[in-house]
């Protein structure tokens, strides 16, 4: 018979916090998801950048935006913004920033 898992983001298995955000971490079936909490004035290449010492983003996102707006870039010049309810696929290479006052949250497969 099949076993099932269950947690909860409430009690994430690592937290990683880094100036206006975090990564909270969940293992599961084998996996990882995440749940990205954003603050307004939050920017990747200012925030992040000095962490992950790489020009871009290099992580691949497959994501759930629940709340807020955000900008993104991509390497190639294109852009977008995203906002509630919208899922997003962003392969390496990328900025963002949160726009306006809201807090964005993402859920991160």
């Amino acid at each position: 018979m099949a076993s099932y898992e269950r947690k909860d983001l409430k009690t994430p298995d690592e937290v990683r916090t880094f100036e206006k955000g975090k990564l909270e971490l969940v293992n599961i079936g084998g996996g990882v998801v995440g749940r990205l909490v954003l603050e307004p004035g939050w920017r990747w290449s200012e925030h992040v950048k000095p962490i992950a010492k790489t020009d871009w983003c290099e992580a691949p996102h497959f994501q759930y935006q629940v709340s807020g707006r955000m900008h993104v870039i991509m390497t190639d010049g294109s852009e977008f913004d995203t906002g509630p309810g919208e899922i997003t696929n962003l392969p390496s290479g990328h900025d963002a920033y949160v726009v306006g006052n809201e807090t964005v949250v993402l859920v991160d497969w």
